[in-house]
């Protein structure tokens, strides 16, 4: 069992992708309303070594001898990945000794204000940064940032790392209805797009529940109307979550794990984690699909969100 790497995992995105997670949960320079990993403990954009990167490389030489198949190695978890000071380190290790496999960097985009991260990814085939808002209001409305970010130095830094970098840039812009869904936000969002230039403009919304209540997804028709309103000829709106279970590396003994510790008593997301020894990341993946199949459902409580498995009539 390794500490650092998880999966493969079925994207939505990337198909089987390996993931490597560079700082602890939950370090993050955002505490998004809708963030499926729970509320950020560590709200911060203090870069540095925050897991030994030195273990991480043993696991990922481990884990390369094993001969594996998967689509992409992502930097991924449950935190941002570029606050780890030594993630450049990492990269040039995965490309001296995987060069087949892609390397994609998954990110809030919001520390490529930082001319030394946007140096330490430039090594990467893909990097997939988000942007739910171009107004400040709006950013602290739905991402409720660190006092250290503004939506100018944001976005700046995401037209910047344009410029520089020459793989591919996955934007991601996540709609959550009454949060930045306005004609005003939608207008600003359209600028600000027209300003980065991403190779892709990839519409999200709410899969499961995020750390506050009462939140909805966007429907299909109204990503539909969204990415019309755009207008931008390269605009996708993600697969929903049904698909997932059609990627080849969806492990139904995973799955099976997750229904059988739930059914003994429910769990937070962290619970599940602990006692299963499964990432958090690649437990979010099958969660998803058994909210969608309705075999588990979910309580909010005072310690957070519980699952538990959906109980049948007449039990």
């Amino acid at each position: 069992m390794y500490k650092y790497l998880f999966g493969p995992v079925p994207s939505r995105r990337l198909g089987m992708s390996l993931g490597v997670d560079l700082v602890p949960h939950k370090v993050c320079t955002l505490n998004c309303v809708y963030c499926e990993c729970g509320r950020t403990t560590t709200l911060t954009c203090e870069r540095k070594e925050y897991v030994p990167v030195d273990e991480v490389l043993k696991e990922l030489e481990h884990f390369f001898k094993n001969g594996l198949s998967f689509d992409y190695i992502t930097f991924s978890g449950a935190g941002e990945p570029t606050l780890n000071s030594r993630i450049g380190d990492v990269l040039r290790f995965i490309k001296a000794n995987r060069q087949d496999i892609p390397v994609a960097v998954l990110t809030n985009g919001t520390l490529l204000s930082d001319r030394d991260v946007r140096a330490e990814l430039l090594d990467a085939d893909l990097v997939l940064p988000s942007l739910d808002a171009a107004s400040d209001l709006t950013l602290h409305k739905i991402d409720r940032p660190s006092q250290d970010l503004n939506v100018e130095k944001y976005i700046q830094g995401l037209v910047d790392f344009r410029k520089e970098f020459q793989g591919k840039i996955w934007l991601e812009v996540f709609i959550l209805p009454g949060y930045n869904d306005t004609p005003v936000d939608l207008e600003l969002l359209k600028k600000a797009l027209g300003r980065i230039q991403p190779d892709r403009i990839q519409l999200n919304t709410l899969d499961r529940p995020g750390t506050v209540e009462g939140l909805r997804p966007a429907s299909i028709a109204e990503l539909r109307e969204i990415s019309a309103f755009l207008g931008f000829d390269n605009v996708e709106i993600i697969a929903s979550v049904p698909e997932r279970k059609k990627i080849k590396s969806y492990r139904e003994d995973i799955e099976n794990i997750i229904i059988e510790t739930i059914s003994r008593r429910p769990c937070t997301l962290d619970d599940l984690a602990k006692i299963t020894g499964i990432h958090i990341n690649e437990i979010n993946k099958y969660l998803g699909v058994l909210e969608e199949e309705k075999k588990i459902e979910t309580t909010r409580q005072a310690r957070g969100l519980f699952y538990q498995k959906k109980k049948e009539l007449g039990e």
